[in-house]
């Protein structure tokens, strides 16, 4: 089984602390998307959309992040010889579509200096007229890909866009906050995909230094953050990248690679 996935996005995130969390091995393979590794040939021609995660098993290929998820818990219970009741219930398949709806693209670029994302956007638009160039036979597809990249500049000028992100994220948290003063994790007792599909939202607010605003101020989210983050799988997956001095270690890697190729018009 192969991953196609990288730390920086949410979903990848999502779909790797579940395989964690179901203990099933996989070959990881890192797609950076700020440096545009996403638009090289070889990854848009199996996923012209350019986005991550995909799961590879033999021929078989997923590109949905919930869908992933679930056919990890089913290779899983095969795995482990048991049958259809050790699966999700609906009401955390419900929570992780739930969650899923909340697209966390325009609340970060939101939150992120013009002075950082602009160069970035740029960057990374001229990565993709290089691979038209390279590319011709898939040209139609990195021209939608390209108009998709400017649509999203002009959505981030819209106040209305960024606040329906932001109260769509509360609405989220508010209830999560609920549950968890009735509950330890969002679905009961246990543990569960739901909470594996909630960790990475919380994980991104933290980065951002937004905790204070949206998690700190809600006692039992507070509380179930810190418990999230002793789990081994957050650890490996989230942690290892993002935790204390070494989340500026993995951005700067990154931030200087881009300066890097726009220097030296390697795109």
């Amino acid at each position: 089984m192969q991953l196609y996935h990288h730390p920086y996005s949410l979903n990848s995130q999502r779909v790797r602390l579940a395989l964690e969390e179901k203990i099933i091995d996989y070959t990881s393979s890192h797609v950076n998307p700020i440096t545009g590794k996403n638009f090289d040939s070889g990854f848009f021609r199996m996923n012209p959309s350019g986005k991550l995660p995909v799961f590879q098993n033999g021929s078989h290929i997923l590109y949905n992040t919930v869908e992933i998820i679930l056919y990890i818990e089913k290779i899983a219970m095969v795995s482990s010889g048991g049958d259809d009741t050790t699966l999700s219930s609906r009401e955390v398949v419900d929570w992780i579509h739930k969650l899923q709806e909340w697209n966390p693209k325009f609340f970060t670029l939101s939150h992120l200096p013009p002075k950082h994302r602009l160069p970035v956007s740029r960057f990374l638009r001229s990565v993709i007229i290089a691979r038209m160039a390279e590319c011709p036979e898939l040209a139609s597809a990195y021209h939608r890909k390209l108009k998709e990249e400017y649509r999203t500049e002009d959505k981030l000028k819209e106040s209305e866009v960024v606040r329906s992100s932001e109260e769509h994220l509360e609405r989220i948290l508010d209830e999560a906050e609920l549950k968890l003063n009735e509950t330890a994790y969002l679905v009961g007792e246990e543990f569960t995909l739901a909470d594996v599909a909630f960790i990475p939202i919380l994980s991104r607010l933290v980065l951002m230094n937004l905790e204070e605003k949206y998690i700190n101020s809600r006692p039992n989210l507070c509380e179930y953050w810190d418990v999230m983050q002793k789990r081994p799988s957050y650890k490996k997956v989230i942690g290892k990248y993002f935790d204390g001095w070494r989340k500026h270690k993995t951005l700067l890697k990154t931030w200087c690679l881009v300066q890097t190729r726009i220097l030296l018009k390697r795109y």
